[in-house]
């Protein structure tokens, strides 16, 4: 050792360490074989002097680490240091290979450890390089320590940003027009934005709990005034459907109380009363809708069927008082022309007693039955009035009469044939048009007579 350099600091004597024992012969494999180059290269750190002393050089100078019972040779006594100090630096090694896999609190606790076992290290070797080692896995787990804050601050920060999106969505579905909203979607999607919370609190990044527990009065009073909002809502219109219900169950009870009626038109008109304030009375659910509305048409189909049969049987009746009609205006046709005035005044007088007991026909046929009956009438008076001209002394004062008959008879027929025109009945008016032809024909033979 030079002069210039430091004496050795003091160190305390370990205990004499008994000389090994000739280990016993083992099979292969029972034991950790040394690695030569490492144990040659850590060898180069210790000696063993005459009195069995071990000593480790460093850069603080030479100190003893423990002594070696006589009777061994100096390569036992060295290998058994050099072992305890492979055993740290794997150590080391290890720690180096788990830094960036294990937490840097495991990993500065794996750290104190080799620290305090490499304060006065009793082994063989670099120690100093080993501190060095350990010195510099310490300033690495310092930088993952860092990075993991920055990485957790900046996953809290992403964390705090989401829970503060699903709050902000959770008060605007809360704060949405209770007459606009979707009441079944929003409430699933409230539930699905409380399960994504739970999700997130349990097993996302912690948030300092002063903010979390701020979010959650947040979000519980956006749940709580949502959820008052829904009973309300539903409360009015639970009511709403009570009296929808209440209004429906009393136009029933009218259309029940009418579906017996044989008051035709005047029912019948009551009932599309009935059928405009249905539609102005509302809805309720729909099965309850669909109930209401069944027992409703029921009984306004039991009014309106009945009314159906009642013209239909009319009507049937009316077309068969038609058709024996016109089977004695065809009998009375063979009448004319006039020959026999007498006889046709008899046919006539039958036909008309089998006609009045017949009844009445539809109202559009009433002109080719009615009307061409009395155009026969006419005809038979009319030879009636012929012949008593012909025969009676006083004839030209009768013809006179029958011309001025006749004559009135044309000026009704124009003014029927003026309102019908005015009324526009093209029908009517051809019907009334042959009848004033007819009597124009007699008038012209009345007035050709005289």
């Amino acid at each position: 050792m030079s002069e210039s350099t430091p004496a050795p600091k003091p160190h305390p004597v370990p205990k004499p360490i008994p000389r090994p024992r000739p280990a016993t012969p083992q099979s292969s494999g029972t034991s950790t074989p040394l690695d030569e180059a490492a144990a040659a290269r850590a060898a180069a750190w210790g000696r063993v002097d005459d009195d069995g002393n071990v000593w480790l050089r460093s850069g603080d100078g030479e100190r003893m680490v423990g002594q070696y019972a006589a009777g061994g040779s100096a390569e036992d006594a060295l290998s058994l240091y050099i072992r305890r100090y492979l055993d740290l630096e794997a150590q080391v090694t290890l720690l180096t290979t788990r830094i960036e896999h294990i937490s840097p609190e495991e990993a500065s606790a794996s750290l104190k450890a080799l620290d305090e076992q490499l304060v006065n290290p009793a082994v063989v070797g670099d120690v100093d390089a080993l501190r060095t080692r350990v010195t510099s896995l310490r300033e690495r787990i310092s930088a993952r320590r860092e990075q993991l804050n920055a990485q957790r601050e900046e996953a809290r920060a992403q964390a705090l940003a989401e829970r503060t999106r699903l709050v902000e969505r959770a008060e605007t579905i809360a704060a949405a027009d209770p007459d606009k909203i979707h009441w079944r979607n929003s409430r699933d999607e409230l539930g699905q934005i409380f399960e994504r919370w739970q999700a997130a609190q349990k097993a996302g990044p912690r948030i300092d709990r002063p903010t979390e527990e701020a979010l959650w009065k947040r979000f519980s009073r956006a749940r709580t005034q949502f959820d008052r909002m829904r009973r309300q809502h539903f409360a009015a219109l639970e009511t709403q459907r009570s009296e929808v219900t209440a209004r429906k169950n009393a136009l029933i009870e009218r259309a029940e109380a009418l579906s017996a009626s044989t008051n035709w038109n005047a029912t019948a008109a009551e009932f599309r009363q009935l059928m405009d304030e249905w539609r102005q009375a509302g809805r309720t659910t729909r099965k309850d809708d669909d109930k209401l509305w069944e027992r409703f048409h029921r009984a306004q189909q039991a009014f309106f069927d009945a009314r159906s049969a009642h013209f239909s049987a009319r009507d049937e009746e009316l077309n068969e008082n038609l058709a024996a009609k016109l089977a004695l205006v065809a009998e009375a046709e063979k009448i004319l022309p006039v020959h026999d005035p007498e006889a046709a005044r008899a046919t006539l007088r039958d036909i008309e007693d089998r006609w009045d007991e017949i009844g009445m026909v539809p109202r559009g046929d009433i002109n080719r039955t009615e009307g061409r009956l009395r155009e026969i009438e006419d005809a038979v008076r009319a030879a009636e009035n012929e012949r008593w001209r012909r025969t009676d002394p006083e004839k030209q004062q009768r013809s006179d009469g029958m011309a001025a008959q006749l004559q009135k008879l044309i000026a009704d027929l124009d003014e029927e044939i003026a309102a019908a025109q005015a009324a526009g009945d093209t029908k009517q008016v051809a019907q009334l048009e042959e009848n004033k032809k007819a009597r124009q024909a007699w008038l012209d033979q009345v007035t050709k007579d005289l």
